[in-house]
């Protein structure tokens, strides 16, 4: 966590790449809600794609909940599943690494500003590279899914998880209590339903793998093409 905090003063330093830096966050917020707007109006998988959409993709301050994830570091250990505390870990590494392609990807895209949105994106995206950590990404965030989708399974955790609002709430961890609730309960309502949640994260990574892929190699009319026709169907 502390590294993702020197990444984010590192932007704010500089008032042109931490406009880049939204500008890129956003854009990326508009391109999944494209991509799954499908799942998003779902009955069955809305409430999770929205999870992931406003916890995993969205242009959001995230500093707030990653300082109250440093914070809480021992009392996760000491209070929680040794699965829960996994996947807490794992997150703060995801928002570590993204973190760190999205500002390369910014000081790309405020080089730039004469070209369209799109454009600009895939220089950026091109220019950083680093596919090993872009799989890793996308790996991550499915990894994150199918925990929370696990989790879900053990007994007594949502008691555990409602017993400690209050305390969290004085202890200044919140955010964070909102974050694993909100995480659960989505999941939760998922994984009542025969193979959904594999269900869902096998999309996610079709949909995700062939927009990579498409950043990498397709030509710019058929990135702006999938941008702007994209209508996926669930299968």
């Amino acid at each position: 966590m502390a590294q993702v905090s020197e990444l984010r003063s590192t932007a704010k330093n500089d008032v042109g790449l931490t406009q880049a830096l939204s500008d890129i966050k956003l854009f990326q917020t508009h391109r999944f809600a494209n991509t799954y707007r499908d799942l998003l109006t779902s009955i069955d998988y809305g409430d999770c794609t929205n999870f992931f959409l406003h916890e995993l993709y969205s242009a959001r301050d995230y500093s707030e909940r990653d300082a109250q994830f440093a914070r809480i570091g021992k009392a996760l250990e000491l209070t929680f599943p040794d699965q829960v505390v996994a996947t807490a870990v794992t997150l703060a590494h995801l928002h570590r690494v993204t973190e760190e392609l999205d500002l390369a990807m910014a000081a790309h895209w405020h080089r730039r500003p004469n070209l369209p949105a799109t454009t600009r994106y895939v220089h950026a995206w091109r220019a950083v590279g680093q596919p090993d950590k872009r799989d890793w990404q996308l790996e991550t965030v499915l990894r994150l899914g199918q925990a929370l989708g696990e989790l879900t399974g053990k007994p007594g955790l949502r008691m555990m998880l409602k017993m400690m609002r209050q305390p969290a709430r004085l202890a200044g961890l919140g955010t964070l209590q909102v974050f694993l609730e909100t995480g659960f309960d989505r999941f939760g309502m998922l994984a009542r339903k025969r193979n959904a949640v594999d269900t869902f994260l096998n999309i996610i990574r079709t949909r995700e793998a062939t927009w990579i892929e498409q950043l990498y190699h397709a030509r710019m009319t058929d990135i702006d093409k999938s941008l702007s026709d994209l209508k996926p169907t669930m299968p």
